[in-house]
């Protein structure tokens, strides 16, 4: 071993082998996640110590089936492995494969090999070979693919050891190519790319011949000889196929000697599951109960954590009141900051329980059974059976949901996905629909088993997911875009979810959610603050304009209180706002105060419940929580309710439909390069947004 101290790993591995839960067990809670330089794709690297000296950063790299990216998020892989001046260039590539699956996973690990990089392979989940039925000559096989082997289970934490003292090794590996692509496929045209581009390994030289695009490492000059040799792209389609042929038939000779399964002796019921979960009628049925569960725990589980954050940040904002000097920083923090804050953190225990869902069926393996079951119904409605996986993924959040549409290979069925994923409700909503459900929807049970607020629930959910699948399919018919479908999914092993997993996954997740609103909130309550705390001169003289129309009456001193202070809110900065446009929004049920709460939650839709809280914390004494003195609003003139059940339906079906955020704008003109997509989601969504809250209200009022 040399001298130096911190090495650098690169984890490869096709989806689905354990790469995940392998990056979790070597790095722990010294992982970090951030983007790969100007790519919105997530890079996520960690450090590993391996003996009291040295240790390694750990970079897991995305999910391929082979080192030939079809998608930018695979490209990230090729890169990675090609540009030996980057810093995270690796001295040790680690591909992991999984036990059941090793013939599908050795072609990306002889690519890999070829680069003449010290590679390591690590076949995951060896703990399951005795009920797979499956027996490995582990001594053959290091022999025939000339490269140290270690068996591991990630999830049982069973041969972590092992790996990291064979990852100590690294630099006695040998670099040597498995397969000698010029021995195979026309050599005089390999020799001249050998000859023509020194600087690179003859199998880097056809990587980089055979990309769409030019990686940005490479100079001006072997750009020009690369395009010389791109000139023939059938020429390369075809050596492209015959290459991954040939790599097949080494792998298969390779583990005739090395590798059996006798599915006699295989112990496991994966079959006879899949046969129940992806059933044309029994699987939907279960998918169904599997989202009934969800919603139900969502509004049985949090509410009393809820409750407790609900009274504890009102208990603050009082107490902050009173132990500070009456001043504009008391102000400011008791009523702008403080009920801001906790009108994001109230719905962490919300959050956390549908992410914890969502984790728990990734982890099983349930949820590519979902994909497979969703792909039918998909293909009706014009979109590829992958559109599945962000629409899906957008329960979550839209951003990250519509990056993972560049897997879809048809450009039109990726228009499509990304212009109907957010109508999916995604996390940002729930905090809305959370706090008017639990204002107008009573706390009952349906034949004594199902919550009430929890149906309603899901039905905004399957409303939301319905408008995607209808979109899609007006979209299919007006947009004239060629197109072309193919749907691969794989569907991994049922396994145990792991607790770590689940548990960095979730804890990441609420982090993010909960930061990322945190900081818009906080600005936007400063503001919001700021412009409720200040007005014009009517604003000013409120005390005086209010008592001198209650003069000769006897109404109580608190009243008095209450009508200065609602005066003076209504002739601030933001009640004039509100004004301008509540003559827009009255005809759906809402005052100046909601318009206000609508506006400032286009720049997130959670900041909905922030502004509310923000409101109507100015200028009152009142301790109550914020669902508290949203209950206690009520129209000036009919005296009802404000947020009684139609403006409440209304404001849900709203939110249902709306584009109300300005990060997934910006993510659609990037995924687009154009600024007519997300103002044609703009305007549309709005559309149709503001129409059927309007009906909606009609109806119920």
């Amino acid at each position: 071993m040399s001298s130096k101290k911190r090495i650098n790993i690169a984890l490869v591995g096709n989806p689905n082998t354990g790469k995940t839960s392998l990056f979790n067990q070597l790095t722990g809670m010294t992982q970090k996640v951030g983007n790969y330089p100007g790519i919105t794709v997530d890079k996520k690297h960690g450090t590993c110590k391996l003996n009291s000296e040295i240790s390694a950063k750990v970079i897991d790299l995305p999910g391929t089936y082979s080192i030939n990216p079809t998608s930018i998020d695979e490209s990230i892989v090729l890169e990675t492995l090609l540009n030996a001046e980057h810093k995270d260039y690796p001295d040790l590539v680690v591909v992991v494969a999984e036990v059941e699956n090793i013939k599908r996973n050795l072609l990306l690990f002889t690519q890999v090999k070829d680069l003449k990089i010290p590679a390591l392979l690590v076949i995951n989940m060896a703990d399951q070979m005795d009920r797979k039925g499956i027996s490995l000559d582990l001594p053959k096989l290091k022999e025939v693919l000339q490269t140290e082997i270690v068996l591991v289970s990630a999830r049982k934490k069973e041969g972590i050891e092992s790996l990291k003292k064979a990852i100590l090794n690294y630099e006695s590996y040998n670099t040597n190519p498995l397969f000698k692509i010029s021995d195979k496929i026309d050599a005089p045209y390999f020799e001249e790319i050998k000859a023509s581009l020194r600087g690179f390994s003859l199998y880097k030289s056809w990587l980089l011949i055979t990309q769409d695009k030019h990686v940005d490492f490479i100079s001006e000059a072997s750009k020009n000889i690369i395009d010389k040799f791109k000139s023939d792209p059938k020429k390369l389609k075809r050596y492209q196929h015959k290459e991954t042929i040939y790599r097949y038939q080494y792998i298969n000779d390779v583990l005739k000697k090395t590798y059996i399964i006798d599915r006699s002796k295989a112990k496991d019921l994966r079959s006879q599951l899949d046969k129940v979960l992806t059933h044309k009628v029994f699987g939907y049925v279960i998918f169904a109960t599997i989202l009934l569960l969800m919603f139900q725990s969502v509004f049985d589980w949090a509410s009393v954590p809820m409750d407790f954050i609900d009274a504890t940040f009102s208990s603050l904002s009082a107490w902050t009141k009173g132990a500070l000097p009456e001043g504009v920083l008391a102000n400011l923090i008791s009523e702008g900051i403080i009920p801001g804050i906790g009108g994001i953190v109230i719905f962490i225990p919300q959050i956390a329980i549908l992410f914890l869902f969502v984790a728990v069926l990734e982890e099983t393996g349930y949820m590519s059974r979902v994909v497979f079951l969703m792909d039918k119904v998909m293909r009706r409605f014009g979109m590829s059976g992958k559109s599945v996986i962000p629409l899906i993924s957008g329960t979550a959040c839209a951003i990250p949901a519509i990056m993972a549409t560049r897997n879809i290979g048809g450009w039109k069925d990726r228009l499509i996905t990304i212009l109907v994923t957010p109508f999916t409700t995604c996390s940002a909503r729930l905090p809305v629909y959370a706090i008017i459900i639990a204002l107008i929807i009573p706390d009952d049970r349906v034949l004594g088993l199902f919550s009430l607020q929890g149906l309603v629930l899901m039905a905004l959910y399957v409303l939301g997911f319905g408008t995607a699948v209808f979109a899609a399919y007006i979209l299919n018919k007006v947009l004239k875009v060629d197109s072309k479908n193919f749907f691969i999914v794989e569907m991994p092993n049922y396994k145990l979810p792991s607790v770590k997993n689940i548990f960095f996954d979730v804890f990441e997740k609420s982090k993010a959610f909960v930061l990322g609103a945190g900081k818009i909130i906080l600005a936007i309550s400063i503001v919001l603050w700021f412009l409720a705390s200040n007005g014009t001169e009517k604003f000013k003289n409120a005390e005086a304009n209010v008592t001198e129309k209650i003069v000769g009456t006897s109404i109580p001193q608190s009243e008095i209180e209450s009508q200065i202070a609602s005066y003076k809110l209504e002739h601030s900065y933001i009640g004039i706002m509100g004004k301008l446009i509540e003559p827009a929004i009255a005809p759906l049920g809402y005052d100046w105060k909601i318009g206000i709460a609508l506006i400032s939650s286009f720049a997130a839709r959670e900041v909905f419940v922030g502004t509310l809280s923000t409101i109507y914390s100015v200028g009152s004494d009142d301790e109550g929580t914020i669902k508290q003195r949203m209950a206690a609003e009520v129209h000036p003139e009919t005296k009802e309710k404000r947020f009684n059940f139609p403006a409440g339906m209304s404001l849900l079906v709203f939110y249902a439909f709306a584009m109300q955020c300005m990060g997934t704008l910006a993510i659609v003109k990037r995924e687009t390069k154009s600024w007519k997509w997300p103002m044609l989601q703009l305007v549309g969504m709005g559309a149709l947004a503001y129409v059927s809250a309007l009906i909606t209200f009609m109806l119920l009022k």
